[in-house]
């Protein structure tokens, strides 16, 4: 057993600045009033980290990568089958188990729908999304709803990951929030570590920033105004 270097920093940057703007908007949105100004903020942020996230799952580091978890049926059971000391499991599956990642690739998803929504949604007194001026009130109401009712599903994905996570601990004896702060985790080997030097780095933060470009240009888009005709 020796500790192998599972999570980069981007991922682990990535993960604990999610739970920090996911929690920020959860607040300011049930706050209301002037805090909406805030939530939207969280918002943006929020959509900035999903394609980073998403790149980051295609192209970075061994252990982000969605091919790391994302497996068919059959290994799907097995997994859900072998014990807690199965070292090919264990090999195979360092970072994320399959269950595990199907629950990231599920909050993933809908809080990228939660986003999504948001950019269309309005609280009927003075904060709109900056997307709303393209379509009709009543599309945006249609959009807010489902954006309300949307975070009672994010509410029971994020119950249920953080009860995995205690289970884990208290019933396996597995710390799964340790090796998500420090990045290493004690396995047997032997277990290919994560590149984690200082080029994933320089890629992540110039990800970032042109992730956060692009929600800055979403952010800001304007209609396509019509040129009047010169007489």
């Amino acid at each position: 057993m020796k500790p192998i270097r599972i999570w980069d920093l981007p991922t682990r940057l990535f993960h604990w600045s999610f739970v920090v703007l996911a929690v920020a908007a959860y607040v300011t949105a049930k706050t209301g009033g002037n805090a909406m100004i805030y939530h939207f903020w969280c918002g943006y942020a929020v959509l900035a980290l999903l394609i980073f996230r998403v790149i980051w799952g295609v192209a970075g580091p061994r252990y982000a990568r969605f091919s790391a978890f994302m497996t068919g049926p059959r290994t799907f059971l097995r997994s859900l089958r072998s014990t807690s000391d199965a070292s090919d499991m264990q090999a195979r599956f360092a970072g994320h188990t399959p269950l595990g990642g199907l629950s990231v690739v599920a909050m993933l998803l809908f809080f990228g729908i939660q986003v999504a929504l948001g950019l269309f949604s309005n609280d009927d007194i003075f904060n709109d999304g900056p997307l709303v001026k393209f379509i009709d009130k009543d599309t945006s109401d249609m959009l807010t709803g489902w954006h309300l009712r949307n975070q009672w599903v994010l509410v029971a994905l994020v119950a249920l990951h953080v009860l995995a996570i205690a289970v884990y601990r208290i019933a396996r004896k597995k710390d799964l929030v340790r090796p998500m702060i420090l990045g290493d985790k004690t396995l047997p080997g032997p277990v290919r570590p994560a590149r984690d030097d200082w080029r994933v780095r320089v890629g992540a933060l110039v990800l970032i920033v042109l992730a956060s470009a692009l929600v800055y240009r979403i952010v800001h888009l304007t209609p396509a105004v019509a040129a009047l005709p010169s007489y």
